[in-house]
Formats: structure tokens, C-alpha cells, sequence
């Protein structure tokens, strides 16, 4: 799999990215708002990559596919993973590469591709209610508002923004 924009790639994961997602892992921005991505070493990176990999041929995901520019800076992913509700998508790119645009242009790139290869009619999109920059970012993609309050995130109780957007 290969989706290219004007300025990024977007492709399956290969054990030569583990340096650079273990780095771009631990940016405060991950920290604080997706905290289980976080790889203390590069071992657990090298776990999670491996792992990542393994799923792209079945059918439960999750399935995570690194960002990279066309320089060749790996700088995040796009993923799309089950959940009660549905299918959620996640992303991040790491701190040294935001402003950019670059995860609006990934996540308008990723979504036509995802839903067309998991026969999917509809996709949520949940951040924390102080992730301003991904409420924007899934706003310019189409993702309409559905919520906004009290919910579960990362296994505990905090304001969040739900979103759906829809094939």
C-alpha cells in the first residue's frame, strides 16, 4: 500500500522506521494525549512495529501506517482501529513537524483509501476536548460533530469531541 500527496507518503510500516518511531513516540504531544503510544526504548518500539505489521493482512487492526515526507522524514501515522462503537481513526505527527498542515493533507489522503478497503460507511474520530489542533484537522477532513462532554479516553473519564464522518 502507497498513498502519495503533494508533500507525503503514506505506506505500510518496514523494521528500518523503529529509530524514528520510538523518537517521534516521546514528543510531549504524544505524552499527553495519546500516552499507550509512547515507546520508552527502542525495544518497545521494535515490538510495536513488529506487531503493526503482522495485522495488515487480517481483518482486526489495528492498522497504523507511517507518515513520511517526501524528503523521507518519517514524521507519524495515520491509523485506523476498532472500537465499540465502530472504526476510529488516529493520528499523529510528531511536534517538530506541526503547523504544517501535514495531518490534515495525511488524514484527507488516508480516509478515502481505508474506507474503501474495510468496506466502511462511516468512521469516528475522538480527541480530548483541549486537542484543538485535531478537532481542526478532522473538521477540514469532513468529520462532522456528534458529541462533545463527559466520556471515556484512554480508559478514563475526561471531555472529549466525538466526531463522524461519513463515505
Amino acid at each position: 500500500m502507497k498513498i502519495e500527496t503533494d508533500r507525503l507518503q503514506i505506506m505500510e510500516f518496514t523494521m528500518d522506521m523503529i529509530e524514528d518511531v520510538h523518537k517521534n513516540s516521546l514528543d510531549e504531544d504524544n505524552r499527553r494525549f495519546v500516552p499507550d503510544e509512547a515507546f520508552e526504548t527502542i525495544e518497545d518500539a521494535k515490538e510495536t512495529v513488529e506487531y503493526l505489521m503482522a495485522q495488515y493482512n487480517g481483518g482486526e487492526g489495528p492498522f497504523v501506517y507511517p507518515v513520511i515526507t517526501k524528503e523521507g522524514q518519517n514524521i507519524g501515522y495515520v491509523q485506523l482501529v476498532e472500537v465499540k462503537e465502530g472504526w476510529e481513526l488516529g493520528y499523529h505527527i510528531a511536534k517538530a513537524y506541526t503547523g504544517k498542515g501535514y495531518a490534515t493533507e495525511a488524514v484527507c489522503a488516508f480516509l478515502p483509501y481505508i474506507v474503501k478497503k474495510r468496506n466502511l460507511e462511516q468512521i469516528l474520530g475522538i480527541c480530548l476536548e483541549e486537542n484543538v489542533a485535531s478537532t481542526k484537522v478532522m473538521e477540514k477532513c469532513g468529520f462532522r460533530n456528534i458529541f462533545v462532554g463527559e466520556g471515556m479516553y484512554q480508559g478514563k473519564t475526561h471531555r472529549i469531541v466525538k466526531n463522524v464522518w461519513k463515505r
